[in-house]
């Protein structure tokens, strides 16, 4: 099934294909810039909440195709990063920004405690329930599970052109990296790099470590710079791109027993 199963947990999280049989579990946590009525728009400015701040551009789009083409759960969040980003804990500062890189987010300066808590309560944590019942019902079904999120970046950050393309991040855990980037010959025409232009010490390899490492499976993030997704043509195109280095990727970890199930 392609389109959403399900809008779950107060509509805080999309599930796509919930009782899919590929090894891999999508997640994309940077899904959609919707904003809850209940939070007035978070004072921003018309073009801010539509920006790369509030969202990751094409990462959803690009999760879908792939889900269709690998029979792949996707677990997204419906909810925009600033009113809480479900990729970084309660207690980080990034996690409800008052600023993401130029642009201010007034909804977010001086909350409460109580206010943060609501957040972590409708956005954060229905989230990570629905990864870890997805996670334990395939356990509990005999599935294989690599986890494998999906991210864009913008190609200007803070002023200075990115040239990396593709990203290939990970934490303690490179299995599923090493693996796929290995497979980065075949995308001769892209520049794909590990850690890039994040890594962990930037702090956003919190799902692959409460979803992934703590569950011991395999784990991957994919960050796709978001000027190469601005079409459904390029999305559709991207999706292959990623399944051209995950696939073998799979099937190598596979046939060395790299992910427990």
């Amino acid at each position: 099934m392609h389109e959403s199963d399900s809008h779950a947990q107060g509509d805080a999280v999309e599930v796509v294909n919930r009782n899919g049989t590929s090894p891999v579990l999508l997640l994309c946590e940077h899904a959609s810039s919707s904003i809850p009525a209940r939070y007035n728009g978070l004072g921003l400015r018309d073009a801010d909440r539509l920006s790369h701040a509030a969202w990751d551009p094409g990462a959803r789009a690009v999760a879908l195709h792939m889900s269709k083409a690998m029979d792949a759960p996707l677990i997204a969040s419906t909810v925009s990063r600033l009113v809480y980003d479900c990729n970084r804990p309660p207690e980080a500062a990034s996690a409800m920004p008052e600023k993401s890189e130029l642009v201010v987010v007034p909804g977010n300066k001086g909350l409460t405690a109580e206010q943060r808590q609501e957040r972590v309560e409708t956005v954060y944590d229905p989230f990570c329930a629905t990864v870890s019942d997805v996670i334990k019902a395939r356990k509990e079904a005999g599935l294989q599970t690599m986890l494998v999120t999906m991210h864009s970046f913008t190609p200007v950050y803070f002023g200075q052109q990115r040239g990396v393309e593709i990203g290939i991040l990970h934490d303690a855990d490179s299995r599923l990296a090493d693996a796929m980037l290995a497979q980065s010959p075949a995308l001769a025409h892209r520049r794909v790099e590990r850690n890039e232009p994040y890594g962990p010490a930037d702090g956003v390899t919190h799902s692959l470590k409460i979803h992934g490492l703590a569950h011991g499976l395999a784990n991957v993030m994919i960050e796709i710079r978001n000027d190469l997704v601005t079409t459904p043509e390029e999305e559709e195109a991207m999706a292959e791109e990623m399944l051209a280095l995950l696939r073998p990727a799979l099937a190598a970890l596979a046939a060395e027993g790299g992910s427990d199930a």
